[in-house]
């Protein structure tokens, strides 16, 4: 068996890391999404 197997520094679940990172990465893309729209929609006025 492999030694780092069984000197695990984290235990949390990779399942919940992958779900926040995914959602903060969402977030900011629909950010920077929404400030584009409104450049665009103030800069056709």
């Amino acid at each position: 068996m492999n030694h780092y197997e069984k000197d695990v520094q984290c235990k949390r679940n990779d399942a919940i890391d992958s779900g926040v990172a995914f959602v903060v990465s969402f977030g900011f893309f629909a950010f920077i999404f929404i400030i584009a729209s409104l450049v665009d929609v103030f800069g056709s006025m």
